[in-house]
C-alpha cells in the first residue's frame, strides 16, 4: 500500500469548486493563484480530471469517480462538511445534536437554504434523498453506512430526526459523503435521480458523461463566502501527458494526479505551481479473499512480502509519497498506530509463506490501468519484477481505462485501486472493510473485526 498526497474527500473538492482558493495536494495550478488573501469573484475555472466515464450519471447512487464527485459537490449541498481541523460542521444543516447514547441524532436545516428553482429545502427533501440509497435494490456505495438507521422522521419542515440501531459517535461525518447531496422530494417520498436542481452554488449548463460538465454560479446562492467563479468547466483528460500539456498551454487552470515521471520538469515551468500536503489517499492492489488462491492467508502474505514498496516510492511516485503498511489509516489521521510492525520487501519470507501454503511457486494475474491511479501500470510491472525471485509469477494484464471501475474493480480478483480516505477510521473501515460493505473490494469477512467495529462506534468521548 502506498500513500500519495492529494485532496481528500469533500471539503477540498468543494473548496476549489466554490472558489475558496484553498486547493489541496496533488493539484497543479498557475502561479499567482494564491496571491490574493481574499478570493475575487468572477472568471472561469477550468479543471482537468483524470477520472470520468461515459457511463457516469447524475444519479448520486452511482457516483464513483472524481469527475462526478466534483460535479456533485458543486451543485448539491450535503448536510455536513468537514472543516480543515477534521471536525464535522453543519452545511445544509444549521446544527446537529446527539442523545446521550449517540443513538438519536437531530439535524436542524438552515432557514435560508434554497434550491436553484427557488424552493426552500425541507426535511422531506432530506429524507427522500437519504432513502434513495437505502432501498433493497440500491447498489449505492453509501448504503452499508445507512443501514444503521432504523427510522427517519420530520419534526416540522426544518428538523430531521434519525434513530439508529446502536449509537454512532461519528454519524454526522457520514453526511459529508459525495453520495448524499440533497435533492428535492418529488412529492411521493422519492427523488428524481437525474435532476439538476440542487441547493449548491452552481447549476449545470452542460453534462456530457465522462467528457465535460459546464457550471454557472448562482447569483442567489445562500451560503456566504463560497461560489466565487462565474463559471466552472470540468473536463475528463485521462491521458497524463495530455493533462499536463493542457495545463502548460493554458487550456485548463487546474489538474489532478500529475504524471510523476515529469512532475519535476513541470514544476520548473514559469506558469505552473505545485501544491502538496499530507493526505489520506492510498494506492492499493486488493486481493479478493473469497477467491482462490487469495483465500489462503499465506498466499496473501507471500505477495505482501514480495512487493518492494521503497522501490515504488522512488520509481513510480518520484518521492511524492510514503510507504504504507497494508491498512488504510494514514499517519495524518487520528488513532494511527505507530506500533504496527512495518512489512518490508523480503523474498525469503515470501518463499516461506508460499511453502506454508503448500506451493513452490504461484501464477496469478494482476489487472491494472492508469485509470486506477497515475503510474498503476508501472507499479504493477515493478511488483511483478520484485516478486519473481520469491517464485511469485505475476502476469500484468493492462485493462482499458474507460470502464475500469465498472468492469474490473470489484469484478477481477486481483487489481489496482485507490482510496481517498475517510474523515474517521470508523467510516474508512465501514465503507471498505466491513463484511457487508458494498465496496469491500477484498471481500474480507473477519468476525472479530466486525464485532470491534460495532463496539467502538457509540463512544462520544474521543479520548477513549
Amino acid at each position: 500500500m502506498t500513500n500519495f498526497t492529494k485532496p481528500n474527500g469533500g471539503p477540498n473538492r468543494r473548496g476549489f469548486l466554490a472558489g475558496t482558493a484553498a486547493v489541496g495536494a496533488g493539484l497543479l495550478l498557475p502561479r499567482g493563484a494564491f496571491a490574493q488573501a481574499q478570493p475575487k469573484k468572477g472568471g472561469t475555472l477550468r479543471v482537468g480530471f483524470t477520472q470520468g466515464s461515459t457511463s457516469d450519471s447524475l444519479d448520486p447512487a452511482t457516483f464513483n469517480n472524481d469527475f462526478m464527485f466534483a460535479s456533485g459537490y458543486a451543485v448539491f449541498n450535503t448536510l455536513t462538511e468537514i472543516a480543515p481541523d477534521g471536525t464535522a460542521q453543519p452545511d445544509l444543516a444549521e446544527s446537529f445534536e446527539a442523545s446521550s447514547d449517540a443513538a438519536t441524532w437531530t439535524f436542524r436545516l438552515r432557514d435560508n437554504a434554497q434550491f436553484s428553482d427557488g424552493k426552500t429545502a425541507t426535511a422531506n427533501d432530506v429524507i427522500a434523498s437519504i432513502r434513495h440509497h437505502m432501498g433493497p435494490e440500491s447498489k449505492s456505495g453509501i448504503k452499508p453506512l445507512l443501514e444503521q438507521i432504523t427510522d427517519i422522521r420530520a419534526d416540522g419542515d426544518k428538523v430531521v430526526v434519525f434513530e439508529l440501531a446502536a449509537g454512532n459517535a461519528d454519524f454526522p461525518f457520514i453526511f459529508n459523503d459525495y453520495h448524499l447531496g440533497i435533492r428535492q422530494d418529488t412529492g411521493d417520498g422519492t427523488i428524481d435521480p437525474n435532476s439538476r436542481i440542487g441547493t449548491g452554488g452552481y447549476v449545470i449548463d452542460v453534462f456530457e458523461p465522462g467528457v465535460r460538465v459546464e457550471l454557472t454560479r448562482r447569483d442567489d446562492y445562500w451560503k456566504e463566502g463560497r461560489a466565487h467563479f462565474d463559471k466552472v468547466v470540468i473536463l475528463k483528460v485521462g491521458d497524463p501527458a495530455a493533462r499536463m500539456n493542457a495545463l502548460m498551454t493554458g487550456e485548463v487552470d487546474l489538474i489532478d494526479r500529475p504524471d510523476l515521471k515529469t512532475i519535476n520538469l513541470l514544476g520548473r515551468a514559469p506558469n505552473v505551481k505545485i501544491h502538496t500536503q499530507d493526505g489520506t489517499l492510498h494506492y492499493i492492489m486488493p486481493m479478493q479473499t473469497n477467491t482462490a488462491p487469495f483465500d489462503d492467508l499465506n498466499v496473501r502474505m507471500a505477495l505482501k512480502y514480495g512487493i518492494n514498496r521503497e522501490d515504488m516510492i522512488e520509481k513510480v511516485l518520484r518521492g511524492y509519497g510514503t510507504v504504507g503498511n497494508d491498512q488504510p489509516i494514514s499517519r495524518s489521521m487520528p488513532y494511527y498506530n505507530d506500533d504496527l510492525e512495518q512489512i518490508t520487501y523480503d523474498p525469503e519470507r515470501a518463499k516461506y509463506h508460499l511453502k506454508q501454503a503448500g506451493l513452490e511457486s504461484l501464477d496469478v494475474t494482476l489487472s491494472t490501468s492508469d485509470a486506477a491511479f497515475s503510474g498503476a501500470v508501472d507499479a504493477s510491472v515493478l511488483f511483478a519484477e520484485s516478486a519473481r525471485p520469491a517464485g511469485l509469477n505475476i502476469d500484468v494484464k493492462r485493462e482499458p481505462d474507460d470502464g475500469y471501475w465498472s468492469n474490473v474493480w470489484l469484478q477481477k480478483p486481483f487489481c489496482c485501486s485507490y482510496w481517498g480516505g475517510r474523515p474517521t477510521p470508523d467510516l474508512m473501515f465501514s465503507t471498505g472493510y466491513a463484511a457487508d460493505a458494498e465496496w469491500n473490494e477484498t471481500k474480507w469477512d473477519n468476525e472479530r473485526f466486525n464485532e470491534l467495529l460495532l463496539q467502538a462506534r457509540p463512544e462520544l468521548d474521543q479520548t477513549r
